[in-house]
């Protein structure tokens, strides 16, 4: 110390420590006042940025309080420096947590907004977490006079080794990148995959890709994999899809009719049905002379891709109870067997309901 400790010094210090938490505590107040209107706004990265100066602002005001105390206090240079750099390590490390929690959550919002969904691409979060609490730790070492330049170095040198040996995870690594910046693949699309699994995206973390079954099963892809393999999106570039429904008429069957009440079981269904796009005009085509029946397709719109699957079952169930009012047949498969008898060959007409079997008569 330059002198002795006066009761004057105490008074000051404990002033200026008391003024810090007095202005941490007024901080606190405005922030949750400021925190209540943020949750108004359509914009959540306002919630984020005030719930981190909750954090940053009184931790800054009390160490604002106490280097003002120590700065009254006659410490000698020593042991000045040695309390500011306390708090300056304090302050750094309030702020990169702070400031970590915010880009991270500012991330997070971004790309729930660009996805559309509730799930969240938690790799480029993780990503930005780590690198923002990196810089804060190197920030750190420097405020405390440690070189970081044999620390890069020695981290250099390290990394390459690192890469060598986790070739396969830095593989998905970058594979999931490259997913998420081309867009190919998003939290909310409905993808089927060459191998056969098919389903919802839940999340593409740093390794894998989470896709919810409509079973509700989760299935993990790798990254890599997924990257790798072919894709179908039915999502992209737009949510809205046709379905096709395949029917067939009798030969006898007026088809003029059959494309009129058709028509009309469509406007009913687009109309009645949720997941369905009654703006989607569809249609009907006849393209086959099957064997027993007049093949054709109705083609119609679905909101999104599991909507089919309601939407088919009233449509052929509604379809189904028409034809049957109109007196529109829909004919079972026949075919003509011939039973041989000696030279004598007797042809017979067999329909789909027949049970099939096989007859021969000993001559």
């Amino acid at each position: 110390m330059n002198r002795a400790l006066t009761l004057d010094d105490f008074v000051l210090a404990g002033i200026a420590l008391a003024a810090g938490l007095v202005l941490a505590f007024l901080s606190r107040m405005l922030l949750r006042w400021l925190a209540k209107h943020a949750k108004r706004t359509k914009w959540s990265g306002d919630d984020v940025i005030v719930d981190a100066l909750r954090s940053v602002v009184p931790w800054a005001a009390i160490a604002g309080g106490a280097a003002s105390a120590a700065a009254v206090l006659p410490l000698t240079r020593t042991v000045q420096h040695h309390v500011n750099q306390i708090l300056q390590v304090w302050l750094i490390f309030v702020v990169t947590l702070s400031a970590a929690r915010v880009i991270a959550g500012l991330v997070r919002s971004v790309t729930q907004s660009r996805s559309g969904v509730a799930g969240s691409a938690t790799i480029f979060v993780n990503i930005t977490r780590v690198l923002v609490l990196a810089i804060g730790f190197l920030v750190v070492l420097q405020t405390l006079g440690i070189s970081i330049a044999p620390l890069l170095t020695a981290l250099g040198v390290g990394g390459l080794a690192v890469a060598l040996a986790l070739q396969d995870t830095l593989a998905n690594l970058f594979a999931g990148v490259h997913i998420l910046a081309s867009k190919t693949v998003q939290p909310g699309d409905y993808i089927r995959l060459s191998s056969g699994e098919e389903g919802y995206v839940v999340d593409i973390n740093w390794r894998q890709t989470t896709v919810r079954q409509l079973s509700n099963n989760l299935v993990v892809v790798p990254n890599g994999q997924l990257a790798k393999t072919n894709m179908t999106n039915f999502t992209r570039p737009e949510q809205r899809l046709t379905v096709l429904v395949q029917v067939g008429v009798s030969y006898d069957s007026d088809l003029d009719h059959v494309e009129r009440v058709t028509s009309e079981v469509i406007a009913q269904t687009m109309t009645e049905i949720a997941g369905a796009v009654p703006d989607h005009e569809p249609a009907i085509r006849f393209h086959t002379f099957g064997d027993s029946r007049i093949g054709f397709t109705v083609i119609l719109g679905v909101g999104e891709f599991s909507d089919q699957y309601r939407i088919k079952h009233e449509f052929v169930k509604r379809l189904h109870r028409r034809y049957r009012e109109e007196g529109i047949h829909i004919p079972a498969p026949a075919r003509t067997v011939a039973l041989q008898q000696g030279s004598l060959v007797i042809p017979q007409q067999r329909t789909g309901e027949d049970v099939p079997s096989r007859s021969s008569v000993a001559d």
